[in-house]
């Protein structure tokens, strides 16, 4: 399953973008502020709500099992020392919630990403962010929702084009290697085929994008996620 927009009529479907952009960036400052078990469990059940809002569930998560292997051994590597006491607890531990909190993130981003056409991310970002500034980020954002997709199943396809060809008997690193230069050379290609694309049709700075407008429901969001700024940073003074 790849992480994309999934048209849907849910609560964060309903969302205006610039209101999920607020609350997702509440959960990471929060997450970021309050590192203890307890801070962390209760962003984990917000997290969770939101991709539940968006109508997703853990299937949604399976594009970041990437993540996990780091996640899992960084605790021992931090905790190994070279002399007694060998393995130092205190820092294994540190090191997994600080890590914890990439998930809670990631379970948030997910949400957004499952709730949100591309179209309404650019014009959020367009209309937040006033001249030129604005367009270049909305555009590069749109770039990466739209390409990365692509970029993920040119990799799958170069894996399973090895495999075919016997390649699972070749080394690790060799079997990485040919998947790699294969992704590389793919994504150059879209990225010539883009260029071209984009001078024909005249690309402008200035497109017609969605009209974007709050609502009632976006009035909680917004409160939820300045509820989450504020908390924040009131740990930091």
């Amino acid at each position: 399953m790849t992480l994309a927009y999934v048209p849907g009529d849910s609560l964060a479907h309903r969302l205006d973008p610039r209101s999920k952009l607020v609350v997702q960036g509440g959960v990471v400052a929060a997450a970021y502020a309050y590192t203890t078990p307890t801070g962390l469990l209760a962003l984990t059940a917000l997290a969770w709500g939101c991709l539940w809002a968006a109508g997703g569930d853990r299937r949604d998560l399976w594009e970041y099992r990437f993540a996990l292997p780091v996640l899992v051994v960084a605790p021992f590597v931090a905790g190994v020392a070279l002399g007694e006491p060998w393995f130092r607890v205190g820092r294994a531990v540190d090191t997994a919630l600080a890590g914890y909190r990439v998930v809670v993130v990631l379970v948030v981003g997910a949400a957004y990403v499952r709730s949100t056409p591309v179209r309404d991310s650019r014009a959020a970002i367009h209309h937040t962010v006033p001249g030129t500034a604005g367009a270049v980020l909305g555009v590069g954002v749109a770039l990466v929702f739209r390409f990365l997709p692509l970029v993920i199943q040119d990799l799958r396809s170069a894996r399973a084009a090895v495999k075919s060809r016997g390649g699972g008997r070749l080394p690790v690193h060799e079997r990485m290697r040919l998947v790699a230069v294969a992704g590389v050379n793919r994504a150059l290609g879209r990225a010539d085929r883009l260029g071209a694309a984009l001078a024909a049709r005249c690309f402008a700075w200035n497109p017609t994008l969605p009209a974007l407008a709050f609502d009632d429901t976006d009035s909680l969001a917004l409160a939820l996620g300045g509820g989450l700024f504020a908390a924040a940073l009131a740990t930091v003074l």
